[in-house]
């Protein structure tokens, strides 16, 4: 990721971080290059490689911090998208954003906003 993409991503995270939500558990996957180019649900270039997510309801440019219980790291990504469109599943992970946790198929993570 470039550095100007990190840096509007960072400020967008930071931006709403005034009010922090609870802490929730939730079911998450990732999806990457087969969606390359496509646009998002927000009009915007998926770029699988983004600190990104989709999520059924969130606003656009909410940010959030995913956590993995398994390897204890987390990264903010903010909401670009609409999804995921399968039972049981709230969050979809770009793979830039499922890697920086050690994602590596579907699992529970914890999630919060910034």
């Amino acid at each position: 990721m470039n550095r100007i993409a990190f840096v509007a991503t960072t400020l967008a995270c930071l931006a709403g971080a005034a009010q922090a939500a609870q802490e929730q558990q939730v079911r998450a996957t990732w999806y990457g290059n087969e969606l390359r180019g496509n646009r998002t649900a927000s009009g915007e270039m998926f770029n699988p490689d983004g600190l990104t997510a989709a999520h059924k309801s969130l606003p656009f440019g909410t940010c959030l911090v995913v956590s993995n219980p398994k390897t204890g790291k987390s990264v903010a990504v903010r909401v670009n998208d609409r999804g995921p469109f399968t039972a049981g599943l709230t969050l979809d992970l770009s793979h830039g954003a499922a890697r920086a946790i050690g994602m590596r198929s579907t699992q529970s993570v914890k999630m919060k906003r910034c």
